[in-house]
């Protein structure tokens, strides 16, 4: 071999490394190719200056060279002077010093200029193994040029170079800046960016592109490389599970709502609703419709959507020899893919007029509202307009559904039940106003509570005392329940019998206080009570804790009139109790009401006061009697979304 000075003076990269790959000297060149100095090179391991992916290959190439007497050649890709790697092919041999006869291997960098394609070979191979597509593209030519790689790539570019103007064309507009930047970028290699391509036959690919610059050989000229993931296959099949998982979420919602709306409906009417406008949606049916049994006979409502006439099944009976009653009498659920299958297991029920013009795709499924054994409830049935196989899944989702349906029914019924016997009650405890007040008008009216069993404690009375005056109650004992209409019926009892001896308001409520109190009542009650004279309008009054009277009269004006009085019944003992006499003008009336009425969630007692004032002054300035103007008064408590019993009593000079 010629000395290392002559190595050295080489215009190609050249360097001599001992026989493990350390390098002994390196000429100019071959340390620009490095990116190094040639000090920061010299005595370090010639694989550990390239990049990583190189190591393998260069410990390779040099431990052929070292123990054999052939030439190994290989294409390696250098870290470069600047931004741009650089690949070489590179040859190395076994050589001796002359000076120390030292074995060595030198490695240098052959001229490429006429084979520039062998260097591209290794990215070949690689871009191959990795299913990705490789080209190239020259900035002073801006033309790219396809290189290989995964064969399936290939029908991208139907040409072997296209022009930079064409491959910005086929890119979608918005993507089309990426595109510029990514063949631009000054880095040595770009981040993955995501764009649209358009083929000549099969439309938008979702391409996924990286770029890297390369020098081909020392001194050669500089390239940008990409490589190309097909990414369509991916996107498509995450967009199928977008889709689904999209649908799976409204279908969760929809089966939320659903329970929601069957679990909080209040009437049979509300559960008829909820199930014939959600159920078909629910199950991707085309109609719906839902049976509840009524002596022993279907009673069946549906939805538009419903190819049935529902006449045809309403009124039949439940031991008819068909699909529907079967399965409320069962509580076995029947899932029908066609007609075929309909009359294979229903050969009788098949004979029912309306099944011959149904087409014979027609599917339904059928599922009872209660479980076998149960006392049957009903059932309700989807209908599909095609033949349709229901999955165990939707076939156990249906049976949960419809077992909340059927809970539902019976909660609704059972309060159905408690609310006509709380009714009853209630009513039975309420008196009778008398027919004949002579120069006074009464009228009372009641509404119920919307909490526990629709018993409310509130009361009202009014009767005629020996002396021919006329005594009016009204009052509240605490609670919602049969225990506070009980209370209310002892307190109204005892006040009726106290009067009938001691007539004074205040002194009616001391006794009754004192009763209570004995009695060690568990609940307590406020109440104000009047004595009226009809001939002379004179009012004596007194309170137990209870919201104040309104004075309405016929200008349209009201006051609001605190009573004297003392505290609610039934909880201190020896309490006394005031009162107070005023007079009622003619064509002005009193109005007595309970808390419920002037109060509730947002409204406060002095506005509700005020405002139950001021439609009963303008009820009485109107013309209306004393039932309208209660009426009045209790229809704007209630609008207002009051929960509590309200009553209201009024009383009017004539």
């Amino acid at each position: 071999m010629d000395s290392s000075d002559d190595i050295l003076q080489m215009a190609t990269p050249s360097a001599l490394l001992t026989l493990d790959g350390v390098i002994r000297s390196l000429n100019a060149a071959m340390a620009r190719t490095l990116g190094r100095s040639v000090e920061q090179c010299v005595g370090r391991g010639f694989g550990d200056l390239l990049p990583t992916s190189q190591l393998s290959a260069s410990e390779s190439l040099v431990s052929h060279a070292a123990t054999t007497t052939t030439v190994a050649m290989r294409v390696l890709e250098f870290p470069g002077p600047g931004a741009a790697s650089v690949v070489c092919l590179v040859e190395a041999r076994r050589v001796n010093d002359p000076v120390g006869g030292e074995a060595l291997v030198w490695v240098h960098s052959l001229d490429a200029r006429n084979d520039r394609g062998g260097l591209l070979i290794p990215f070949r191979l690689a871009a191959k193994a990795a299913n990705l597509g490789l080209c190239m593209y020259s900035p002073q030519e801006r033309k790219l040029e396809w290189l290989g790689g995964a064969p399936a790539l290939a029908a991208l570019f139907p040409e072997a170079s296209m022009s930079l103007s064409e491959v910005v064309r086929r890119v979608h507009p918005d993507d089309r800046g990426a595109l510029r930047r990514l063949v631009r970028s000054a880095a040595a290699q770009s981040p993955w960016i995501r764009l649209r391509f358009l083929t000549e036959h099969d439309g938008w690919h979702f391409l996924v592109c990286r770029a890297r610059r390369i020098i081909l050989g020392s001194g050669g000229p500089e390239r940008v490389f990409g490589v190309i993931h097909d990414d369509t296959k991916r996107q498509a099949r995450r967009r199928r599970a977008l889709v689904a998982l999209s649908a799976e979420r409204q279908r969760a919602d929809e089966i939320a709502a659903f329970s929601s709306a069957v679990m909080t409906a209040v009437t049979e009417q509300e559960i008829q609703q909820v199930v014939l406008t959600r159920l078909a949606a629910t199950f991707g049916g085309t109609g719906a419709a839902l049976a509840f049994i009524t002596n022993g006979r279907l009673r069946v409502s549906s939805d538009a959507g419903i190819p049935i006439p529902v006449a045809a099944l309403h009124g039949l009976p439940l031991d008819a020899p068909s699909a529907l009653p079967h399965v409320i009498r069962t509580g076995e659920p029947q899932f029908i893919s066609n007609q075929e299958d309909y009359i294979r297991r229903w050969p009788h029920g098949a004979m029912v007029p309306y099944f011959d013009r149904l087409d014979s795709g027609y599917a339904i499924s059928i599922t009872s509202l209660s479980p076998s054994g149960d006392q049957p409830l009903g059932a309700w049935f989807v209908t599909y307009d095609s033949e349709h196989r229901s999955s165990p899944d939707e076939r156990a989702l249906m049976g949960t559904l419809a077992d909340l349906a059927g809970q539902a029914l019976k909660r609704v019924r059972l309060q159905e039940a408690r609310v006509e016997l709380a009714t009853a009650l209630q009513q039975a405890m309420l008196p009778t106003l008398p027919e004949h007040l002579p120069g006074l008008e009464a009228a009372a009216c009641y509404q119920p509570s919307r909490d526990g069993l629709d018993i409310g404690g509130d009361w009202y009375d009014a009767f005629v005392l020996p002396d021919g005056a006329i005594a009016l109650e009204i009052g509240d004992v605490q609670g919602h329940d049969v225990d506070a209409a009980a209370a209310m019926g002892q307190v109204r009892a005892s006040m009726r019998a106290i009067a009938a001896h001691e007539p004074d308001p205040a002194t009616v409520l001391t006794r009754t206080n004192e009763l209570l109190v004995t009695m060690d009542a568990a609940r307590f009650a406020s109440c104000t009570m009047l004595r009226i004279d009809p001939d002379d309008g004179r009012v004596t009054g007194a309170s137990a804790g209870h919201v104040p009277l309104l004075y309405a009269r016929d200008d349209g004006s009201h006051s609001i009139r605190e009573m004297p009085g003392g505290p609610v019944l039934g909880v201190l003992p020896d309490a006394d109790y005031a009162e107070e006499t005023f007079t009622l003008d003619k064509d002005a009336a009193l109005v007595m009401v309970t808390d419920g009425v002037v109060e509730g969630p947002s409204l406060t007692l002095d506005a509700g006061l005020e405002r139950a004032g001021t439609l009963a002054a303008q009820a009485i300035h109107d013309g209306l009697n004393t039932e309208e103007t209660a009426d009045r008064i209790l229809d704007a408590a209630v609008a207002v979304d009051h929960l509590d019993d309200v009553a209201v009593l009024i009383i009017r000079r004539t």
